[in-house]
């Protein structure tokens, strides 16, 4: 479970980007009653979704030719620099290297062996989300690869994930939770591109929790997005469903289980 701890290795931070940020911006309003809090000069542009008084996520304008509309993750780091070290020698790749953000932390910017984007935050005055575990919040993070098992060798490198498998019938879910943590803290999980037919790239796929997983999957439908995958139900876990919102970046949602609720063996 994700905790505003922010223990090193944890996610700390999610953000998209899109070339449109007042459509999705409405779309994600829908959803998750989410506002655009828009940025200043001195951050780039960079913006908010804003819920309740608190962050829930970060976004950024960005035109298509330049990239993809996509979510990035962010994982804890106490030193950027380090990090970007260890990136390169577990056979990741620098897509940015280390900046500053005003005093409100230092960021870097990688890909993993399998070429997925991830990112790094250094804490300055800005510790991470405010929003998670909660409706519209920050719930759980999944990467999708290749292999799962050199995914799990080149994150541990990195970030000293610790890890816990669990059989099913599609295959082997590795999850994952912070080195000093415990199984309880986990926040991903992570699975090969083999074991699931609906995905076919590698990719990190963060989960926002909702309380209705079926309203928003109609809620999806209504506003322009696509529904990747329906409802599914797994006991112990939840409802959940993956979308793509309309201008194609995705995510998914997670309706959790009752507390005490057994896990399907």
């Amino acid at each position: 479970m994700l905790s505003s701890r922010f223990a090193a290795g944890a996610p700390v931070w999610v953000d998209m980007c899109a070339p449109d940020l007042d459509g999705v911006s409405a779309f994600y309003r829908e959803l998750f009653g989410w506002e655009l809090q828009r940025g200043g000069e001195e951050v780039g542009g960079y913006s908010q979704f804003r819920l309740s008084g608190g962050t829930a996520a970060g976004a950024m304008a960005m035109p298509a030719e330049e990239a993809a509309p996509a979510w990035t993750l962010y994982f804890r780091t106490p030193d950027a620099d380090a990090t970007a070290k260890q990136v390169e020698q577990a056979g990741g790749s620098t897509l940015h290297g280390v900046v500053d953000v005003l005093d409100l932390g230092r960021m870097a910017g990688f890909t993993d062996p399998a070429g997925v984007p991830f990112s790094v935050w250094q804490q300055g005055q800005i510790k991470g989300l405010d929003v998670l575990n909660e409706p519209g919040g920050l719930v759980w993070t999944e990467l999708y690869t290749p292999d799962a098992s050199a995914a799990t060798s080149f994150y541990g490198s990195v970030f000293g994930w610790q890890t816990t498998a669990m059989e099913s019938p599609a295959g082997t879910y590795t999850m994952v939770h912070p080195a000093d943590g415990t199984p309880d803290d986990m926040f991903g999980g992570i699975a090969s591109l083999d074991d699931d037919p609906a995905e076919s790239e590698a990719y990190w796929l963060p989960y926002f929790q909702v309380d209705d997983c079926d309203g928003a999957v109609a809620k999806v439908r209504r506003e322009g997005g696509t529904v990747r995958m329906d409802t599914v139900e797994m006991a112990g876990v939840g409802r959940f469903a993956k979308f793509a919102d309309p201008a194609g970046a995705r995510f998914a949602v997670l309706q959790p289980a009752p507390p005490g609720e057994p896990m399907a063996s």
